[in-house]
């Protein structure tokens, strides 16, 4: 049985190994899309922006209409991890439901559901962390990242906890499938792990009750904020989904770009501005370079109304969707009263054949 967590210490973990079985994946899904569930999500904390889009809703509207079976976690528990209250919490789940939908999740294809109306999910969590350990969970370098940036003052046990909860996302359905980014791999393995030490301890040969999931990654474009950083919503750069042509606007004028007036791609030399390039060549379905190429010596004025006319012209559509969709509240609730109903009985199923392999069923 595996005794650590360390996703440096094997190959088979490494990012390089990752990729080609991620290319290996996704010849198998463009053949039978139907073999497939795959598990994704986000934490309610605010609206979702441009770089969620092209770095995730995009690629799971695609697995959608390729047949994956898609469950999309709305992990409104996991809110509590770096933060005292969750605030705002419901208006936060109907706004990300709405992005959901405006985007192109259709909830008759993709499964919506809340971590707080999953009970048996949930009670996953106290079995799975008996099979790891505190040093384990300390030396994940994702949980060590965010007690390093929290927030807070002092961190909860959640913090701590977060990985095998997120684990517990992945194993109650049976995902075989997590489309993540190379950082999110340290997360996949706790739940590789808590998978195969479960049937290990507690599966026979023939019987094994959880699959290993794998990680699909993907070649997710980086874009920064309009300040330069990381792309957030905490950190009120980013531009939402759900704001308008006028907002847009505003907030591409103000964003951060430098004193060389010729226009180039070069992320690594001028990363601001070629953060923009990218985003205007995304929403025209261009290579950037070109884009840059007819920018030209026109200057970052040219270059921010290019990226203005192009995210409002893209995001036209899906902002007139989710404005219609903002009108039935009632609907929104819907979809997630019948994902949770979806859900719930996948993890209720779950749940006993965990409790029938440790012999703790008693009824």
């Amino acid at each position: 049985m595996s005794t650590t967590l360390d996703i440096t210490a094997s190959d088979d973990l490494g990012v390089p190994a990752a990729r080609r079985r991620s290319a290996e994946l996704e010849r198998s899904i463009r053949e039978r899309p139907g073999r497939f569930r795959a598990l994704t999500g986000d934490r309610p904390t605010g609206r979702l922006h441009l770089g969620h889009y092209f770095g995730s809703l995009h690629n799971r509207v695609r697995l959608q209409n390729l047949g994956v079976d898609m469950m999309v976690l709305v992990a409104d528990y996991q809110v509590l991890t770096d933060r005292d209250v969750a605030d705002r919490l419901a208006e936060h789940v109907e706004d990300l439901v709405l992005d959901y939908l405006a985007v192109g999740l259709d909830p008759a294809r993709a499964t919506i559901f809340t971590h707080s109306a999953i009970p048996a999910l949930n009670q996953l969590l106290l079995p799975f962390l008996s099979l790891v350990s505190v040093a384990e969970l300390g030396r994940n370098p994702t949980v060590k990242d965010e007690i390093a940036h929290s927030r807070q003052s002092a961190v909860s046990g959640l913090m701590f906890t977060y990985p095998v909860h997120q684990a517990a996302d992945i194993l109650f359905c049976k995902a075989g499938l997590v489309p993540v980014g190379q950082d999110q791999l340290p997360h996949l393995e706790v739940a590789r792990t808590v998978a195969r030490r479960f049937n290990n301890r507690y599966g026979t040969p023939g019987g094994l009750v959880f699959p290993e999931p794998e990680a699909l990654l993907s070649d997710a474009p980086l874009l920064l904020g309009t300040d330069g950083g990381k792309m957030s919503k905490s950190r009120g750069n980013a531009i939402a989904l759900a704001a308008t042509a006028d907002e847009t606007a505003r907030l591409i004028r103000g964003a951060k770009t430098d004193a060389d007036r010729h226009i180039a791609y070069d992320p690594v030399a001028r990363p601001e501005v070629s953060s923009l390039v990218l985003l205007a060549a995304l929403c025209l379905g261009r290579d950037p370079h070109e884009v840059a190429a007819e920018i030209g010596g026109r200057g970052a004025a040219a270059l921010k109304a290019t990226v203005t006319d192009a995210v409002n012209g893209y995001f036209a559509p899906i902002r007139s969707r989710r404005a219609e969709l903002a009108r039935d509240r009632a609907h929104i609730r819907g979809v997630l009263r019948d994902g949770n109903e979806r859900a719930a009985a996948i993890a209720d199923a779950t749940l006993v054949e965990v409790r029938t392999a440790m012999n703790a069923l008693y009824y």
